[in-house]
């Protein structure tokens, strides 16, 4: 099975740019505008790569991620932050082993897609 990307950030310009860039090259993306459409879609069966956006309405990136350990949707899925925040927070001191990366936006497309073919090729 093709390894997936999942795009989590309620910047819908952020999900089309990514989820363009991401298919251009091959890569299957599924998007989620919430913290709870990502947990919904771990809950469907998703596995793979998430790129986490840190701030949403609601549920921010690292409460999402605390729901993501706590219901046990961990397995088979590696979590990349990729957001606006300069530096991360002392929210993310928890939750350091399940983060890899810290990608900032604006991001360039070729280094993200390196990165992304990168985490993908551990999970195949």
């Amino acid at each position: 099975m093709k390894a997936k990307v999942m795009i989590v950030d309620d910047d819908p310009t952020v999900l089309h740019v990514v989820t363009r860039l991401l298919r251009r090259n091959d890569i299957e993306v599924v998007s989620a505008d919430s913290g709870e459409a990502c947990l919904k879609k771990l809950s469907e069966g998703f596995k793979g790569l998430i790129l986490m956006d840190i701030i949403m309405p609601k549920m921010d990136g690292w409460e999402t991620i605390q729901k993501i350990v706590a219901k046990g949707y961990t397995e088979g899925v590696l979590i990349c932050m990729l957001t606006g925040q300069g530096e991360p927070d002392r929210k993310m001191d928890g939750l350091k082993e399940y983060v890899l990366d810290y990608i900032r936006k604006p991001f360039d497309n070729q280094k993200l897609l390196t990165i992304v073919n990168e985490y993908l090729s551990y999970l195949k």
